[in-house]
């Protein structure tokens, strides 16, 4: 899946047109707002975001993209004016793969996803182990003693948070950020649901996901990564 963040709709709709002709799934977002939704939903392959933009512009958007650990590995491709060298520097600066200079052909954008997308293709997911449980981020898979565990998005993101970070406290606002979006409005108690229902699929490993009184959560275990 390939995001598009354009907010004029004529270059928006021909983007989107001339992806899914070349045999990408493709969405489009006028603003950040519809943008952020669909990210707590599913992560795209790639994202060409526009710099100018109502609302947060692209830079901005960049940003908090890279700040955070669940799209920070998201390929990036920046749309940028043709005569605006500071936002390509800026952006190429702040962790954008690569960028398109407006006006641009459908060809061109086309020709440098498949570039992007081969660079980002040799990073090697990880297989992250904590204790007896493992997190697969090729298959996107979660087993507990090699018994499967289906876990929902958000569930599967909140585990991996805590693997990725084994005996690091999150407080329930951390947590909120990183996993429903760095702008979540909502009460923490969606945090909480969240854990219990987390530690009732993993059974007996349940309680490796652990309380700290006042302050949030944490995962107890010894870290092992078996793919970085």
């Amino acid at each position: 899946m390939i995001y598009c963040v354009e907010d004029d709709s004529a270059i928006r709709d021909l983007m989107i047109y001339t992806l899914k002709a070349s045999g990408y799934e493709a969405k489009g977002f006028e603003s950040d707002v519809l943008f952020w939704e669909a990210m707590k939903e599913e992560l795209p392959e790639l994202i060409i975001l526009d710099v100018m933009l109502p609302g947060e512009d692209g830079l901005t958007i960049l940003n908090k993209l890279k700040a955070n650990p669940i799209s920070v590995d998201v390929p990036v491709i920046m749309a940028t004016a043709k005569d605006s060298e500071y936002d390509k520097v800026i952006g190429l600066d702040s962790g954008a793969d690569d960028y398109l200079a407006k006006p641009f052909g459908m060809m061109e954008m086309i020709s440098r996803i498949k570039a992007v997308l081969r660079r980002s293709g040799n990073k090697k997911p990880a297989i992250i182990t904590v204790g007896d449980i493992t997190l697969d981020e090729v298959k996107h898979t979660v087993t507990a003693d090699k018994r499967d565990v289906v876990l929902t998005l958000k569930e599967y993101e909140l585990l991996k948070l805590f693997m990725e970070n084994p005996g690091k406290v999150f407080t329930r606002d951390n947590i909120l950020s990183t996993v429903w979006g760095m702008d979540y409005i909502g009460e923490s108690r969606t945090v909480d649901v969240h854990i219990g229902t987390l530690r009732t699929k993993l059974e007996e490993f349940g309680d490796m996901i652990q309380t700290v009184r006042g302050v949030g959560y944490k995962m107890d275990g010894a870290y092992k990564d078996g793919g970085k």
